[in-house]
């Protein structure tokens, strides 16, 4: 659940609750049994204490994350801002936590398309029906020397289903994916074995993506939602420092 910043301090007030007794100078185990105890059971993935505001950082073995502190007496739900450099700070642990091996992505399964010299390269799970992949795929035409590959993932339903089919039985495919979520054409009804598409949505599920688009950089990188194409580039640019 992602909450603004002012949602997180009242849901942090909400959730001051009594754990149980910890041990005043709690160790990391003990924050985790702290909070197993709150959660009645063996939910916690990890636990590691933060270097801002004598916090434990918590990621659950759902993929979430929250804070407590070293008595485990209260549950912070909610991001935290660094307000010197405007950082999300949990956005980006969960990047780095979410991070995928690149070379493990089943690449066959997705639509290439090669801009420029494509040295840098991207893989995104999209919708055809969502609407932050169309805007993405407006930012995606700003940027040169990159390849794109883009899993067809159909979350919102049949359409998305039958239009991801249409898209990949078609002659070809990077033309019809363009024209559909560029241009707003939609595919030609197209018939073939189109298992990659079910494949997708198996992998997507193991890798926790629960919305599109959702991108990956070749560093195994996540970045969810849209991003504009200078936000891409910075990230791109970031890839193997």
């Amino acid at each position: 659940m992602i909450l603004s910043p002012k949602r997180a301090i009242s849901a942090a007030i909400l959730a001051s609750l009594t754990l149980g007794a910890t041990p005043a100078q709690a160790s990391e185990e003990a924050v985790k049994k702290g909070i197993e105890a709150f959660i009645g059971a063996p939910a916690v993935e990890s636990v590691e204490r933060t270097t801002y505001g004598e916090l434990y950082e918590v990621v659950l073995k759902s993929g979430e994350l929250v804070y407590t502190d070293a008595k485990a007496s209260f549950i912070i739900d909610g991001r935290i801002i660094d307000t010197k450099t405007r950082t999300d700070v949990t956005e980006a642990r969960l990047n780095k936590l979410s991070a995928i091996d690149f070379s493990a992505l089943p690449l066959e399964r997705a639509i290439k398309q090669v801009k420029g010299n494509g040295k840098r390269v991207i893989a995104s799970f999209e919708d055809p029906n969502c609407a932050f992949c169309k805007r993405l795929a407006k930012e995606f035409e700003k940027m040169d020397d990159v390849t794109i590959y883009t899993f067809l993932y159909p979350l919102l339903g049949p359409d998305s289903v039958a239009k991801s089919a249409d898209i990949w039985c078609a002659k070809d495919r990077a033309q019809s994916w363009n024209d559909w979520i560029v241009g707003g054409k939609a595919p030609a009804k197209a018939s073939c074995d189109s298992s990659a598409v079910d494949a997708n949505v198996e992998l997507g599920r193991e890798l926790r993506i629960n919305g599109t688009p959702t991108m990956f950089l070749a560093d195994g990188t996540r970045i969810g939602g849209y991003v504009p194409a200078a936000r891409l580039e910075q990230a791109l640019s970031a890839v193997g420092k």
